[in-house]
């Protein structure tokens, strides 16, 4: 089990709510992006990065200093720092992990378009993010086949305006945060435009990696939506949501945006009952309903991550055990062909 950090992470009530900073591009300009420019920030020595840096196996090193201020310097096993450092056990080749795990290219109806479930769709937002996250399940994904979405978002947007049927857009990518606010406002409204979309639903890892990006701007824009907005956040660990991410969520919800979040179950990372109950309670503290706990893909070069059915199954059920019904996430993984995500019981 992974010791806990000793990173501050103040109580909401104890947080003295001053405007965050909003030099959010500044920040993302000046992230690490090279391992060793990561572990040098963390005081490794020449000799531990030595015997630390991997290959990076062709997806970029990419973390802002938001995060990695809240790593514990010169611990190799820091929860935060195995989400984002490149490892050799990247190279490991397994058979049953591939580039397109869930096979989303068959539903790919246009550029820029993700439609797999009935009455929603996704849409590309942002072929980039503010942090590459090992672990990730797009990590393969052509971003570059799907720029007409970034740039000219007419296909896309009508697409959707001749399936009725979708009520719900969710925009992910990438990361749609990673707009610019006149890029993400000008496709804010275009999807107001169409009548049978009732809800947005966004999806960003940027309340928590770069919580300055929570704007109030932004929050303003997302409370004049015509639309339900839902922003579901991306924390794998509490020692994620330090008092800069608190004042994100807190100004997102003044402004009456619903805050959930999703994990993703990692070997190493948050695969205990002490890492999970904490997250839990720490999301609930920040106004964050816990919603999914994600088994991993089987994305190339993340065996290292694999945690097993039977082992995700058995840490709910400790969860469930000692933790309020409304605190435990739902235990789920996205299959091919499913019409919905599969869930599973506690065992």
């Amino acid at each position: 089990m992974i010791p806990q950090s000793t990173a501050q992470v103040e109580p909401l009530s104890l947080i003295k709510y001053t405007s965050l900073p909003e030099d959010w591009r500044t920040q993302l300009r000046e992230a690490y992006r090279t391992p060793q420019a990561l572990l040098t920030a963390l005081g490794f020595s020449n000799a531990q990065q030595k015997a630390l840096l991997a290959d990076d196996q062709g997806f970029t090193t990419l973390v802002p200093k938001a995060f990695v201020q809240k790593m514990q310097p010169q611990d190799p096993k820091d929860p935060l720092l195995l989400q984002v450092l490149p490892q050799s056990l990247e190279a490991i080749h397994h058979p049953e992990f591939n580039n397109d795990p869930l096979q989303e290219a068959q539903f790919n109806p246009v550029p820029g378009v993700v439609h797999k479930y009935k009455g929603r769709a996704l849409l590309i937002a942002a072929g980039h993010c503010a942090i590459n996250c090992r672990y990730c399940f797009r990590r393969h994904y052509p971003y570059n086949e799907q720029k007409l979405a970034r740039t000219q978002w007419q296909q896309s947007l009508s697409y959707i305006e001749q399936h009725p049927d979708i009520e719900e857009i969710i925009l992910s990518g990438g990361d749609p945060l990673a707009l610019t606010d006149p890029q993400l406002f000008s496709l804010i409204e275009a999807i107001e435009g169409i009548a049978h979309i009732k809800r947005l639903r966004i999806h960003s890892r940027l309340p928590i990696v770069l919580p300055q990006r929570i704007t109030l701007e932004l929050c303003q824009r997302l409370e004049r939506s015509r639309l339900t907005c839902v922003m579901v956040v991306h924390a794998n660990h509490a020692n994620e949501l330090a008092a800069d991410v608190a004042q994100a969520c807190d100004r997102l919800h003044q402004h009456k945006v619903k805050l959930l979040n999703q994990s993703v179950l990692l070997a190493q990372v948050n695969d205990n009952l002490t890492s999970l109950k904490h997250l839990s309670e720490r999301l609930f503290e920040i106004g964050v309903m816990p919603y999914y706990l994600h088994l991993p893909d089987h994305v190339a070069g993340t065996t290292h991550f694999f945690v097993s059915l039977a082992r995700s199954q058995s840490i709910v059920a400790q969860m469930q055990a000692c933790m309020s019904g409304y605190l435990v996430p739902k235990l789920v993984r996205e299959e091919p062909g499913k019409l919905s995500k599969t869930l599973y019981s506690p065992r």
